[in-house]
């Protein structure tokens, strides 16, 4: 089996780093990359040589993870730095995201795809704001496992009790949150104990290092599984002799499992077909399995254009107008009632209204206050949307791909909220 083939067989598991300021979190990914063998020498060459600059003498890890010069000279992360690696188990996409409040905006786009979020916390500190803050936005966005990764622990002796403090009160406070399978580990970034090697100062703990645990964590569940969702992303049809009578439909399979001879509704038109074709790469194929790229061919001439969605006839979301979401507001400008948007929903795009902002939450406990000035960037609350046009949306709940949506600047095109459609 080539390298290629061995990379399509094995599983993929997309997981955030977050917490505070300081908490350590870039050294953390930098020493997960470095003891897993997973770092470019070129790349260890570089940050070797910037030693001298930021006054180390052994290279600084975290800096394979800040990579904006104005991260660098700062000492902070400012943005959402993604890494790809692999282990002979398992591939890996991580998203090491800010810690300051200005940045919860970027915490959201990390976390969005992750099947795992590891939060981290300095134990000399315990839990503080952006703990909170963080957990709950990984609550929020139902990250399906969290991890407390409790940091530092040499500058504490390596304490048992310090440890049990901190965990205690992190897993009372992500049960309040809805989130009650917590697992705790004990590390020290900068020297690598129970990152990537087990640490031989807390033989108290016999659970397993970092990179043993994501090797082995569940990935979200499997998309394939779920009810079919095929949005439109392009109409195929070649204008030569040999194909006057083709009329492909290209887009990715969000979820489910396709099949020819599959029913099929076209939404929002509600019209019926039955898959006549899939072609895959560029071959026929009797199956197709989310997430894969296809193209799917309809036994029946209708009107389907981009935008549209292809669904199982018995299990077919509703076209809506009427919209309620809980929004992440990623814009300098607020976001008030009344205001007039683009929503995009998968691969379709209507006019809509903002109706109503219903209500600001506060992140470290999910409790709600009233909005009346709508909400500011970095702000999360409820809002209602009122479309032009019906969408056939899902619940965020149900489905990630189809229950997600944006909020679009109509007069520049900028993006100005990420929302999750509620039931």
């Amino acid at each position: 089996m080539g390298v290629i083939e061995r990379n399509r067989e094995m599983s993929l598991l997309r997981f955030a780093t977050a917490g505070s300021v300081d908490d350590g979190k870039s050294t953390l990914v930098g020493r997960l990359l470095h003891d897993s063998k997973s770092v470019l020498s070129d790349q260890l060459e570089s940050i070797t040589r910037g030693a001298p600059e930021h006054g180390t003498a052994a290279p600084d890890l975290a800096l394979l993870t800040d990579g904006l010069r104005a991260e660098r000279e700062q000492g902070i992360t400012i943005d959402v730095a993604y890494r790809y690696f692999a282990t002979p188990g398992r591939r890996f996409i991580l998203a090491d995201t800010p810690g300051h409040v200005q940045y919860t905006r970027n915490m959201v786009t990390g976390a969005s795809t992750a099947d795992l979020a590891m939060v981290l916390v300095d134990a000399r500190h315990g839990l503080v704001e952006q703990t909170r803050r963080h957990a709950a936005v990984a609550a929020l966005l139902r990250v399906p496992h969290l991890v407390l990764v409790v940091n530092k622990m040499d500058l504490v002796g390596w304490s048992e009790q310090r440890f049990t403090e901190i965990v205690d009160e992190f897993v009372r406070y992500a049960a309040s949150l809805g989130a009650g399978d917590v697992l705790a580990i004990p590390i020290s970034a900068l020297e690598g104990d129970n990152v990537v090697v087990p640490s031989r100062h807390m033989d108290w703990y016999g659970g397993p290092t970092v990179l043993e645990h994501l090797e082995t964590a569940p990935a979200d569940r499997d998309p394939a599984a779920d009810p079919v969702r095929f949005p439109v992303q392009h109409v195929i049809r070649p204008q030569t002799p040999e194909h006057l009578d083709y009329r492909g439909y290209a887009g990715r399979l969000s979820s489910g499992t396709l099949r020819v001879g599959q029913r099929v509704t076209v939404l929002p038109s509600g019209l019926t077909s039955t898959v006549e074709a899939i072609d895959v790469l560029g071959e026929p194929a009797a199956v197709a399995r989310a997430p894969q790229s296809v193209t799917v061919r309809l036994a029946d001439d209708l009107d389907v254009s981009r935008g549209d969605l292809l669904v199982p006839v018995a299990d077919a979301p509703r076209p809506v107008r009427e919209i309620e979401a809980t929004a992440c507001h990623l814009h300098e400008r607020p976001l008030v009632a009344g205001q007039r948007v683009l929503l995009k929903h998968a691969t379709r795009t209507v006019q809509a209204v903002v109706r109503e902002v219903r209500h600001r939450l506060t992140p470290e406990t999910l409790e709600r206050s009233p909005a009346p000035g709508g909400l500011e960037m970095n702000d999360i609350g409820g809002i209602v949307l009122r479309t032009a046009e019906p969408v056939p949306v899902d619940a965020y709940a149900e489905s990630r791909a189809t229950g997600s949506l944006l909020l679009i600047d109509p007069g520049d095109g900028s993006t100005l909220t990420a929302a999750m459609a509620l039931p």
